[in-house]
């Protein structure tokens, strides 16, 4: 067998071990690792002295029988090796943990009062500033959404954040109230999703001779607090009663200077059936839009989620992640979960050929090639292929030049030496043009743009 594939046989080997045996002897078979397998025998090895010598004794006929099951090799067994190199890993991680409970133990106390507020606000304590990787896509954003968390009811209130699904308003939008609860507990902070927010209102609203004491729960539960955070507003389309209710919502907080803070996936205008009054409203504050993370702050990303979890890696791995999940931020994190989990299962570091195996991108890999990205934007922007490559100078000539280098970059990860040797320029030049891009991403114009070429190429 080779080694990846020896691995996933010990894996559903000890899987099947734990369902026979006894839950005190989980603790052994959990450190085994596998070593070989030849003509029937399994080799695994040990730091646990005793471990192996309890194995051996009590349970060397349960182990073997569930090898002889799934090789159907009736002469087939396993071996225990006791190994001390196995034992000072086992030692030095044993430490690890141990150092790790100590830490935690005394910090328990501290964040006990704090994570209840967290829980009574209803946030996730993964979505902090201090995890979220600023890009060029996010780099307003952030500054604004810190500047409230600092200041809040001060210039930017009511601040909206749109954007498509996956992009990181939600990890924004609690970041803000994460910040007010640790650095001005004395603030009340409420995050709730816009769906919630109707059903709350429809089950308080029914018919019935409890409704006005209900109702009136319920605008104090929602207007009696200092911060509130509103998520994925577009949910309230079509919904007339509930958005009357959200106007006075809306109304009651700002009158009494608190500060609001909602999400969507479109700007106000662009939601169907939404009210004129709730639309005037919703844009009286400061709109900042999320796009699309580039290749640059994709790589970061997953960079700080493999040394969170303590995962040797190569560059390269996580580029190729980087490189084929730039749809949104949720779906990097999903492909780099899948890889990760791999490289814990198998014990190996995160290598680029690890990558490859479990994700298989370039199965699906479409091979854009430069001309493909030129042809496309040319056509966009209505101008020659042969004005991009050249030296034309018209502003519309130079605007779809520069787009077409940026997406030359982030499609096809080739260095800037390459690309500029295709559009026949200086490496400087298209250093430029990406750069000059790069900084306005946030411009709608450029991020439309952008936007629809991916989707005329099929790589968003």
């Amino acid at each position: 067998m080779e080694n990846i594939e020896l691995k996933r046989f010990w894996e559903q080997v000890k899987e099947e071990l734990i369902g026979i045996l006894p839950e005190n002897v989980h603790p052994w078979i959990y450190p085994l690792e596998v070593s070989g397998y030849d003509k029937g025998v399994l080799t695994v090895v040990t730091g646990q002295i005793m471990g192996r010598d309890l194995l051996r004794k009590n349970h060397s006929e349960q182990m073997n029988s569930v090898l002889i099951n799934l090789t159907g090799n009736q002469n087939a067994r396993i071996v225990i090796i006791y190994d001390e190199n196995a034992a000072k890993t086992l030692k030095k991680e044993t430490e690890k943990i141990q150092k790790k409970s100590i830490e935690k133990n005394l910090k328990e106390q501290a964040l006990e009062n704090l994570s209840n507020m967290q829980s009574a606000s209803n946030l996730n304590l993964k979505y902090k500033f201090e995890n979220f990787v600023v890009g060029e896509n996010s780099k307003f954003a952030h500054a604004v959404a810190m500047q409230v968390a600092q200041n809040p009811a001060g210039k930017y209130n009511p601040l909206f954040i749109y954007g498509n699904s996956g992009l990181g308003k939600t990890h924004l939008m609690q970041a803000i109230g994460h910040y007010t609860i640790f650095n001005n507990p004395k603030l009340r902070v409420k995050y709730t999703k816009t769906e919630d927010y109707v059903n709350d209102f429809i089950s308080n609203s029914r018919n019935s001779k409890d409704t006005i004491e209900n109702m009136s729960k319920f605008n104090k539960k929602y207007t009696n607090i200092d911060i509130i955070l509103i998520d994925d507003i577009q949910f309230i389309e079509s919904k007339n009663k509930t958005m009357a209710q959200m106007q006075h919502t809306f109304d009651s907080l700002y009158n009494k200077g608190k500060q609001i803070v909602i999400t969507s996936d479109r700007l106000p205008k662009d939601i169907p059936t939404l009210t004129a009054a709730l639309c005037s409203r919703f844009e009286m504050g400061l709109m900042v839009e999320l796009t699309p993370p580039d290749l640059d702050t994709r790589f970061e990303i997953i960079k700080k989620l493999a040394e969170e979890h303590d995962l040797k890696f190569e560059n390269e791995a996580l580029l190729y992640v980087a490189k084929h999940f730039s749809n949104n931020v949720r779906e990097l994190e999903g492909a780099f979960t899948k890889v990760c989990a791999y490289a814990e299962i198998m014990n190996q570091d995160l290598t680029l050929k690890l990558a490859k195996e479990v994700l298989k991108c370039d199965d699906n890999d479409d091979g854009i090639s430069y001309d493909k990205i030129v042809d496309v934007v040319a056509n966009y922007y209505d101008v020659d292929k042969k004005d991009i490559k050249g030296t034309a100078r018209g502003q519309k000539v130079a605007l779809a030049r520069h787009i077409a280098v940026y997406l030359s970059r982030e499609i096809t990860n080739q260095s800037f030496v390459n690309i500029a040797e295709y559009f026949n320029k200086k490496h400087t030049t298209i250093l430029f043009g990406y750069e000059k891009i790069k900084k306005e991403i946030n411009n709608r114009e450029i991020s439309t743009a952008l936007r629809e070429i991916r989707q005329a190429l099929k790589v968003l």
